[in-house]
């Protein structure tokens, strides 16, 4: 059985993906932590009536406490979009709430596999792993950056344009999560597309998160769409690190030597997963030459976006 922390379970994307982990039998102990109301929701959430215990940790005297023996910690903390803000203006406070929270993973849980959806994700996933090697316990294959949205996104735009079963498209997003940073690669789905269509996905796939922030008219941003990519990540590394599924691949934006041998620390790509976290780095999808035009402004992004968070917490500026 498998114990879940999510931190930050108060907030928008933090109760509907508890909701959904809470449905997930093989989830013994749902541990949830936040700095206001956390309690609330552990009392609501447990009155559903599956096997995982759930309790509420608030504020950071309890920290240690949500995180101890955890196996599997997700974190979607801190502030959400509003208009007009992109995920880079959300750097300078949530970059502060991924170290903490890293601290304790260190500290509480060091063999945890550690999911982060906190925005931006390309350098809060940085953050996580400078922090986690300050403390001598970062193990590139437990931790992954949390871009499934964009999958989940790119199956359901391109239903809509084609016809197809949104949950049998299956459409790899490779690269990272932040407009040009994000590369469907939509030359491997088997459909055809006019170059017309394909620039229109390929945009929308890129700023899907624009589309939701305006719809919400400054009241959040993808809370529930996040919640259920998120719910997909961490059931797939409950069947392939739990229950010893073979086979389970997703994409992920992870530390690896391919990114390495391209000039990043972290790219997101297809990985397989299983017991130790990444147990194979799969090749890339094949890149048509507009794809190749995408992934090479992908890459440029990419640096600046990790050395940003590498920076805040080694000082050393690239």
């Amino acid at each position: 059985m498998v114990k879940v922390a999510v931190l930050r379970a108060a907030g928008g994307i933090g109760q509907p993906l508890a909701l959904l982990i809470k449905t997930n039998p093989f989830v013994s102990e749902l541990s949830l932590y936040d700095v206001v109301n956390t309690p609330g929701v552990a009392a609501d959430l447990s009155h559903i009536n599956t096997k995982s215990k759930v309790t509420g940790w608030v504020k950071d005297a309890q920290l240690d406490q949500a995180l101890q023996g955890a196996d599997i910690v997700v974190i979607p903390a801190g502030v959400p979009r509003k208009p007009g803000m992109t995920r880079d203006d959300l750097f300078n406070i949530n970059a502060g709430i991924v170290k903490t929270l890293a601290t304790g993973i260190a500290k509480n849980c060091p063999k945890a596999f550690v999911a982060i959806i906190s925005n931006p994700v390309n350098s809060t996933v940085p953050i996580a792993a400078e922090t986690l090697k300050a403390h001598g316990v970062y193990d590139p294959k437990r931790l992954f950056g949390v871009t499934l949205l964009d999958v989940v996104r790119a199956a359901t735009f391109v239903s809509e344009i084609k016809g197809t079963d949104p949950e049998k498209t299956n459409v790899a997003v490779i690269g990272g999560h932040s407009g040009p940073t994000i590369v469907p690669i939509l030359s491997g789905t088997g459909l055809s597309f006019t170059q017309e269509q394909r620039e229109a996905l390929v945009k929308r796939i890129q700023y899907g998160g624009d589309e939701v922030v305006k719809a919400k008219d400054g009241t959040g941003s993808a809370t529930l769409s996040m919640a259920y990519a998120g719910y997909r990540f961490v059931n797939a590394l409950i069947a392939a690190g739990f229950q010893g599924k073979k086979g389970v691949v997703e994409c992920a934006y992870v530390d690896s030597d391919w990114a390495k041998e391209h000039g990043v620390d972290f790219f997101a790509a297809p990985v397989e997963l299983g017991p130790e976290g990444v147990a194979k780095y799969l090749p890339l999808p094949a890149l048509d030459d507009y794809e190749k035009e995408l992934f090479k402004a992908a890459i440029t992004d990419l640096k600046g976006n990790i050395a940003k968070g590498e920076s805040r917490i080694t000082g050393k500026v690239h």
